[in-house]
Order: structure tokens, then C-alpha cells, then sequence
């Protein structure tokens, strides 16, 4: 049974300029990502662990500038909550870089995030243990259509690539769905930046050794690589996360999903005008579909 969430309406508005301007900052991360494994010839887990690394560790220092911190009281089920939420970023951000170097920025992204609305639904329906409707059907079946579009692109590249990135991507929009729906449900009052910050340093911690086994780890410390980790650090992962979690408080995990649609729209843009990439018409096809899908999905759920 969904509980109802209501805050003044200034709150709301707030809360959902908060989960659209994630979904902004977040569709530079890919464009970011790629341009630093190009600059310095990192992994993919390498990126992913210094992205969650650098992001949670601005938050830290931040939350330890302003005392806030050291007003933390954390019971055993809010540290496991903390783990559990570094683990599927790392497994969030790992297979989006791994779905990001196997095909493309735009592509990558918009399967990851084509994908996680419909996988919220599904959880709560499970969860909630009732069918979902007719629309949520519909739009599963869209999506389904849109994620075939998107794959089978000519221009997508190596076949084979593809599949594996496209499963890369589709398990990364299990780990953000999850990710979505226990950011719903706080523990601890904890608040959403020492959420953000402190699991993003555990999820770190938990991917760095696994990116040194596989090689790629060591980075050249030149004035641009700095650059682009502190702004991967920054803007797609500790601002970005933070306004996310925020705007959860009020924001409908299934709309919140919705709005991060913002991401692979901005990341499209960015991969076109930058890396020059292109979905071609059976892409773009694609790509409106999984948008049309996502908005059923929204608007078929019960408030």
C-alpha cells in the first residue's frame, strides 16, 4: 500500500525542480566519463570508482565543514542501508561506463534510463503484489519496442558490442531502479546528502580494488584529467544525487523516474555536438517511443 506523501506546495515545486535538475546534471556524466577514459586510458570500473570516490568525498568534506556530520546517529539498519546503496552504485555506475565504451554516450543512456521507469513499476507492483494495468502493460510493450529500435541502429555499431552493451545498460537500470526506491524510504532521517556522500564513498571503496585487478587504474595527474574527476566528482554525482534523494521526499519514485528522462535527452545533445554521434531515424524512433512509454507509466500509476 503506497503512503502518501504532502508538503506545502512550494515544497513540491521544489522537490520537482530538484529531481529534473538531476536529471541534467546527470546527462553529463557519460559525455564526462568517455572523455576522461579517451584523456587517460582509465577502466571502466576505474571511472566509476573515482566518480563515486571524488562525488562522495566532496560531500563529506562539506558535511564535516558545516558540522553537520557530526550530528549523524546511525543505528545498524541505517549503516546496512548506507552499504547496500553504495553496492548498486557501483554496480549502477560500473555497467553504465562498461555500456557507455561498448556503444555510444546517447545510446547507453537512453537504454539505462529508457529502462528504469518500467522496472520501478514492476518492483512496486511486485512488491505491492497487484497486476499492474492495462496502460503499464501498453507501455512495457512500448518500451520493449523502443529498447529493439534503439539496439538494432546501424549506426550503433559492432553487433556484438551492442548486445553486450545494451545488457550492460539494462543491468544498470535495475541497479538505479533500485537505487529510486530504497532513496524513498530514509532511514534514520540520515538526510539525502549524507545519504548521497556517505554510500558513494562505500560504493567506492567497495569498486576501486576490483578496478586494480583489472587493470587501468593509474591516471596521469595533468591539469585537464584533474578537471574532468572533480567535475564527474561534482556535478553529475554529488549535486546531481543530492537533488535526486531530495526531491524523492515528495516526488512519486515512478515520476521521479520519469524526470531523470532528462538525462539521456541532455546526453544525446551533448553527445551530438561533441563526439558527433548520431541514433539515425531508427534511433530516434526509438528513443520517442521509450519517452512514450515512460510517460504511460507515469500517468498509469496510482497516486
Amino acid at each position: 500500500m503506497e503512503h502518501t506523501r504532502t508538503l506545502a506546495p512550494s515544497s513540491a515545486r521544489t522537490d520537482l525542480l530538484s529531481v529534473m535538475g538531476a536529471g541534467v546534471l546527470w546527462g553529463t556524466g557519460g559525455l564526462t566519463g568517455a572523455l576522461l577514459i579517451d584523456r587517460t586510458g582509465l577502466g571502466v570500473l576505474a571511472v566509476a570508482a573515482f566518480r563515486l570516490l571524488v562525488g562522495g568525498g566532496l560531500v563529506v568534506v562539506w558535511l564535516l565543514a558545516t558540522g553537520r556530520l557530526h550530528r549523524l546517529r546511525l543505528s545498524g539498519r541505517g549503516v546496512r542501508r548506507l552499504l547496500l546503496l553504495g553496492a548498486l552504485a557501483a554496480l549502477y555506475q560500473s555497467c553504465y561506463f562498461a555500456a557507455v565504451s561498448l556503444t555510444s554516450v546517447s545510446l547507453a543512456t537512453l537504454v539505462t534510463l529508457g529502462a528504469s521507469p518500467v522496472l520501478v513499476v514492476l518492483a512496486e507492483s511486485g512488491v505491492g503484489r497487484r497486476r499492474p494495468d492495462g496502460r503499464i502493460l501498453v507501455a512495457i510493450a512500448t518500451a520493449i519496442a523502443g529498447l529493439a529500435l534503439l539496439v538494432g541502429t546501424p549506426g550503433a555499431g559492432d553487433p556484438a558490442a551492442v548486445l553486450a552493451g545494451t545488457v550492460c545498460a539494462l543491468t544498470s537500470a535495475a541497479g538505479f531502479a533500485a537505487i529510486t526506491m530504497l532513496g524513498a524510504r530514509p532511514v534514520d532521517d540520515i538526510g539525502p546528502l549524507p545519504t548521497a556522500g556517505l554510500s558513494f564513498c562505500a560504493g567506492g571503496l567497495l569498486l576501486l580494488p576490483i578496478a586494480a585487478l583489472t587493470g587501468g587504474v593509474g591516471v596521469g595527474l595533468d591539469a585537464g584529467a584533474i578537471g574532468l574527476l572533480l567535475f564527474l566528482g561534482l556535478a553529475p554525482t554529488a549535486l546531481a544525487y543530492g537533488l535526486y534523494f531530495t526531491g524523492l521526499r515528495t516526488v512519486a519514485t515512478g515520476s521521479a523516474a520519469l524526470f531523470s528522462l532528462l538525462e539521456p535527452l541532455t546526453a544525446a545533445a551533448l553527445g551530438a555536438v561533441v563526439l558527433d554521434e548520431r541514433l539515425g531515424a531508427a534511433g530516434l524512433a526509438g528513443a520517442v517511443l521509450i519517452g512514450s512509454a515512460v510517460v504511460m507509466t507515469a500517468t498509469g500509476r496510482r497516486r
